[in-house]
């Protein structure tokens, strides 16, 4: 419930700013289990089950500005409730360098050239 109202803070905050909000997807959730003991010495068929689930949303968002992410991302961390965990992942496009851009195989080099014998 907290996640939710959550992201959907999130995203409206970045539709506020401007931001493309590309997707909004729900990974799966992570449940960790641990059995325990009642007692120390005896009653061992006496046990205590403890869960633990988290829950996570990834929120992807396209073509941001360096300073429009420092904004968004500040406004976003500062609001953050309580028991809810962030994580940031920037990925960048860059031009591809000139000598990759044209496969080899359709480049003429004379060491490919076979010799007559």
């Amino acid at each position: 419930m907290v996640l939710d109202s959550y992201e959907y803070f999130a995203t409206l905050a970045a539709k506020e700013l401007n931001i493309t909000v590309d997707k909004v997807n729900e990974p799966t959730r992570k449940i960790d289990r641990l059995t325990l003991l009642k007692s120390i010495h005896i009653f061992k068929k006496h046990r205590v089950q403890y869960e633990m689930r988290t829950h996570y949303r990834c929120i992807e968002l396209k073509h941001l500005t360096g300073s429009t992410a420092d904004v968004y991302l500040e406004y976003i961390q500062r609001n953050l409730p309580e028991g809810v965990a962030m994580e940031v992942t920037k990925t960048m496009l860059k031009k591809l360098p000139d000598h990759l851009r044209e496969p080899i195989w359709n480049s003429d080099s004379p060491q490919d050239e076979e010799k007559p014998v």
